[in-house]
């Protein structure tokens, strides 16, 4: 039996994850064109990411809500942290610009704050 909730809670956070990396391709191709189109400059494309990350996490907090009965903002808080957590360790392995300390912080926080309000509202 405890295996089943294990087997259960796993294929929750798998669907959450898979909903919020979707919705970042989907947003990313946008900002694209955005970008293309429009020639936005430096601030209006850092403001675009943010709102990918917390945009992604809010919908894979909110499919994460919907799979988890109980504690649904546990279920998008750790939808959160999962996506931060990969993004970093992509950005780091790829060698990305590193903005700072605040600037992780402050990713980290819009991740965690979209994926658990994305749990609640679910």
């Amino acid at each position: 039996m405890e295996n089943a909730s294990i087997g259960r809670k796993m294929a929750i956070l798998i669907r959450a994850q898979l909903t919020a990396w979707v919705v970042t391709a989907l947003l990313l191709l946008l900002m694209a064109l955005l970008l293309f189109k429009l020639e936005l400059n430096e601030s209006k494309v850092s403001l675009g990411m943010t709102a990918v990350y917390v945009l992604s996490c809010f919908f894979g907090g909110l499919a994460a809500g919907k799979g988890g009965k109980k504690k649904k903002f546990l279920w998008g808080l750790l939808t959160g942290a999962v996506y931060f957590l990969v993004l970093f360790l992509l950005s780091w392995n790829l060698g990305a610009e590193r903005d700072g300390f605040l600037s992780l912080i402050l990713t980290g926080a819009l991740c965690l704050g979209g994926g658990m309000l994305g749990g609640m509202i679910s």
